[in-house]
Formats: structure tokens, C-alpha cells, sequence
């Protein structure tokens, strides 16, 4: 198990429930990156994820996490939307396999030119396997990757998926509403989901209110992502990691 790996558990193991800040590069200049990132790291987020579905590339990453890591202490996570987007700049990488797209592209033959990519050039950048399920709205992400994006209206559709996700023993599950979603993904899928997956649960898009990132934490996710929050309304952003730390104890509490 890798040193990320191994604080993204402990961290978890603190609070019950972590916040993470996921930073798109292609939509911001490098000040304002950086910017965004310290302020995610004094507001209480215990990562960093790097990346967004289109625009990115390994020379704009080099240059922005350069930047970024004079800065920030947390670690660095990268989520790539293409093969351009690794760089040795960053802590870890989250290597993804889009569980509902129709387009095998996105379930294994992206990963398998990634981890030749991977193996002759970044050997030492640690990967962390991800199963990422589009959900709600999908998103530009869900339109990219060519999701069949699974309604809230068919919880036992996203449940199944779920259950792959545990036998095929994914260490974390990432349930995507989609950057900039109407609706997040509802606690009670994430109570279902929390309920037959045994690993580490991520939930993200479209958590824009700390009341609604406390009823996601308290309903079983391990990690809450948001991004357009921080870009947004950075003032926010505090309350919101304040409300997922909240929910994870409460969370913890309730198992105990």
C-alpha cells in the first residue's frame, strides 16, 4: 500500500468522512490554481484531485503542479480524463475504469496504454485503482467517457454496479453525479451503497451546500468531492469540509 493510500485511511480513520478539492486546470490560470488550492487546504480538504475532461495535458500539469506543491502540504492526486494527463509532479493518480461506459475504450484499453505509459515513465508515481460510476446528470464527464449514466430513478441498477465494484474487489468506489450536477447523488443510494461495498466510498458533483455534504457523510461515504465550490464560492468551502467532518462522526457513532 502506497503513502497516499495510506493517509487518505487514516485520515478517514480520524474523521469518519474526508473532504477532497477537485481542481480543474484548463479553467483557470496558473495564479488562480494555486490560489484555489491553498484555499482548499487552510479550509480543511485533505487532498487535492488535479484534472477535468478535456483541455489538460502533461505540460500544462508539470507547470501548475510545480507551482502548486511549493504551496500546498496535502498531497496531490491526479484524475486523468486522457492519456495526456500524468504528470511526476504529483503524488498519486487515481487509475480509473469508467464501470457503465458502452465504450470498452474507457474499461480497459485506456488503462492498458496507460500502464505502459506508466511503467516506462512514472514508475515511482503511485496509482490507486478506481471504479467510477456516472450517475444523476453524468456531466461533460459522462458525455467524454460515453456513460450509459444510471437515473437515481433505478437505484437497483446503480446498487448492481456497485456490487461489481465489490467483487471485483476495487479498493475505492467513486459514484459521479457529474461536475456542476443539478441534483448529487441522494444519501439514500449512498445508505444502499455503503451497505453491500466494503471498500473506500467516494461520492462527488453537484454537493454545493454544507447541509447536503453532512447528510452524504452521515449516510456512509468515506470521501465527498467538490470542485465548482471552491472556484465559486470559496467562502463556502469551509463550512462544507466542517459539515462532511460532522457527518462522519456522526457516521462513526452510528456503526459503533
Amino acid at each position: 500500500m502506497g503513502k497516499v493510500r495510506e493517509y487518505i485511511l487514516r485520515e478517514i480513520e480520524k474523521y469518519g468522512t474526508i473532504h477532497m478539492t477537485l481542481l480543474d486546470p484548463d479553467k483557470v490560470d496558473v495564479e488562480t490554481f494555486v490560489k484555489l488550492g491553498k484555499q482548499a487546504e487552510n479550509a480543511g480538504s485533505s487532498a487535492i484531485m488535479v484534472g477535468g475532461s478535456l483541455g489538460v495535458n502533461e505540460r500544462l500539469l508539470d507547470e501548475y503542479l510545480s507551482e502548486l506543491k511549493r504551496e500546498v502540504s496535502i498531497p496531490v492526486i491526479l484524475f486523468p480524463g486522457n492519456l495526456s494527463s500524468i504528470s511526476s509532479k504529483a503524488d498519486a493518480l487515481w487509475f480509473i475504469v469508467v464501470l457503465n461506459s458502452s465504450n470498452i475504450y474507457y474499461i480497459i484499453d485506456a488503462q492498458m496504454q496507460a500502464s505502459v505509459i506508466l511503467y516506462k515513465s512514472y514508475r515511482n508515481l503511485e496509482t490507486m485503482p478506481l471504479a467510477y460510476l456516472i450517475v444523476g446528470d453524468g456531466g461533460a464527464v459522462g458525455f467524454v467517457s460515453n456513460a450509459r449514466v444510471i437515473p437515481y430513478s433505478r437505484p437497483e441498477i446503480i446498487i448492481a454496479y456497485v456490487l461489481a465494484a465489490r467483487y471485483l474487489e476495487f479498493p475505492f468506489l467513486y459514484l459521479e453525479a457529474g461536475s456542476g450536477a443539478k441534483m448529487p447523488v441522494p444519501p439514500e443510494i449512498v445508505r444502499k451503497s455503503r451497505e453491500v461495498y466494503n471498500g473506500t466510498l467516494i461520492v462527488g458533483g453537484g454537493i454545493r451546500e454544507p447541509e447536503i455534504a453532512y447528510e452524504i457523510a452521515r449516510s456512509g461515504a468515506d470521501i465527498i468531492v467538490t470542485g465548482t465550490v471552491v472556484e465559486r464560492e470559496p467562502e463556502k468551502l469551509r463550512k462544507i469540509v466542517e459539515a462532511v467532518h460532522r457527518g462522519g462522526n456522526d457516521k462513526k457513532r452510528r456503526n459503533m
